[in-house]
């Protein structure tokens, strides 16, 4: 057969000033494609590459004929998806259709449509083999296990855990240029005319989360559970890479002490040499200091540390399992050990001008690190977001989901909001260790960060306009 496996292109511009720093692989596409039965032409299209993503993908369409065509997305993609799934009706009525991803995983129901054959939940790899082989023998769908036929509303009514990350295969990187992707890189005290937008590569160690954050809905998806891959399948699938700089995809790098250690041995062992950015907890960083130090032995540069908010009420609030002590100890501990850190933190739709300003004065007196602002958005599957029904202020809030619009009416006039955010995260940018340092940089890399700065912030500038007009002010 031959299969098309898609990853949309993103409407919102918060979304794609982010992807001017941040443009990592479609790794979800690679498990798929790794995990399909062999003899099958399976191609990726990252239609997120595309200046003109629907006419490419309406091209590649008409020219690849696939009979099968799988999209992943997140929710702020569920329109993108469905839209996308009826062009391909429209130019290859007999491929089957199939959805996966966070959104399909939580709710199915809203793939139901006649545009699409299933809805995978839950990881990917074995559903999809599964209807790979059901397809190819000309059977029906119903029956697979974790998925669900629109038509009929049957399958998959329990929502799926994660499976044995030991049956993972390892993602198939030969479908996309590597060099395509790259991220700006953090580093304390780097090099100078360090590249700082390098080609990056993607792995996942781990998946699963032992937390009960309330906005969240990994602990929902794992059963409160972190589950390791075998530590030789990655530390193999690390030493094959062809980029030097590895971004893990994990929700949390190291929670699994001996799993985290094991792997930093293995790759030592191997003589593997590169650089890592991974994701980690305060509480975890002041709870096992000796994993960090081994890793950044051994190239870890960056970290990623969810501050959320700046009060302990708030952190309680969400059950974020810290405080905003620990979380400065966190940070210290780490640019101590020489790995630079990006701090997340969140408003709220009700944040007022003297919240913007508390947060403002905040982030100011940190030392160099760097920042990123979201809203506090309950993922669809969580209790929060369960109890935000009926007070959502747009027709479908999945089209603002991307933790950078508020769902819920500003207690600030929309288009203040918008002006005071975007001005936050200006600041942030300033903020980096690059800048502070005032480290020389290639040419090419300043134009890069100034183009990139310039998209990021306009994305938040106009954040207002994806809004009806009538909630502008």
């Amino acid at each position: 057969m031959r299969i098309l496996l898609v990853k949309p292109s993103p409407r919102l511009g918060t979304i794609r000033g982010l992807q001017s720093f941040q443009f990592l692989e479609p790794l979800e596409l690679g498990y798929l494609a790794a995990a399909a039965p062999a003899g099958h032409d399976i191609r990726v299209a990252d239609l997120r590459r595309a200046q003109f993503p629907e006419h490419s993908f309406r091209y590649t369409l008409r020219r690849f004929r696939p009979d099968l065509v799988g999209f992943t997305g997140y929710t702020h993609e569920v329109s993108a998806i469905r839209r996308l799934a009826r062009l391909t009706r429209e130019d290859c009525p007999a491929a089957r259709v199939v959805v996966g991803g966070h959104h399909a995983t939580v709710a199915p129901a809203d793939f139901d449509g006649a545009e699409i054959d299933a809805v995978v939940r839950g990881e990917g790899c074995a559903p999809f083999r599964a209807l790979v082989e059901c397809i190819a023998r000309g059977e029906e769908l119903d029956g697979v296990p974790h998925v669900r036929i629109p038509r009929t509303g049957r399958g998959a009514e329990e929502l799926p855990r994660y499976p044995d990350p030991a049956t993972l295969p390892t993602p198939r990187r030969d479908l996309w240029p590597v060099r395509a992707y790259r991220s700006v890189w953090l580093a304390e005290r780097g090099r100078p005319y360090q590249s700082l937008f390098p080609p990056v590569s993607t792995v996942r160690t781990s998946y699963g989360c032992r937390m009960q954050c309330t906005f969240c809905v990994v602990p929902f998806l794992s059963g409160g559970r972190h589950l390791g891959r075998p530590v030789e399948q990655v530390a193999d699938e690390i030493a094959a890479l062809a980029a030097d700089h590895v971004y893990f995809v994990d929700d949390e790098n190291f929670l699994d002490e001996e799993h985290a250690l094991a792997l930093a041995d293995a790759l030592a062992a191997r003589g593997v040499r590169k650089r890592y950015f991974a994701w980690t907890r305060a509480t975890t960083v002041l709870r096992s200091p000796e994993i960090l130090k081994r890793w950044r032995e051994i190239g870890l540069d960056a970290a990623f540390l969810g501050f959320e908010f700046i009060s302990d009420r708030e952190l309680r609030a969400v059950r974020k399992g810290g405080t905003v002590a620990a979380n400065e100890q966190a940070l210290d501990r780490l640019r101590a050990l020489g790995i630079a850190v990006h701090a997340a933190f969140m408003l709220t739709p009700e944040s007022s001008a003297e919240d913007f300003a508390r947060l403002r004065a905040y982030v100011r007196a940190l030392p160099p690190v760097q920042c990123s602002f979201t809203i506090c958005t309950p993922s669809p599957g969580t209790p929060d977001y369960q109890a935000l029904d009926g007070r959502f202020w747009i027709d479908n809030p999945h089209d603002l989901h991307d933790c950078m619009h508020p769902l819920t009416p500003t207690s600030l006039p929309l288009r203040e909001f918008s002006r005071l955010y975007a001005e936050q995260v200006i600041e942030g940018i300033a903020l980096t260790p690059a800048r502070i340092e005032r480290r020389p940089l290639l040419p090419p890399d300043i134009l890069r960060l100034f183009v990139a700065s310039r998209r990021y912030a306009h994305g938040y500038q106009k954040l207002y306009e994806d809004y009806p007009r009538e909630l502008w002010d």
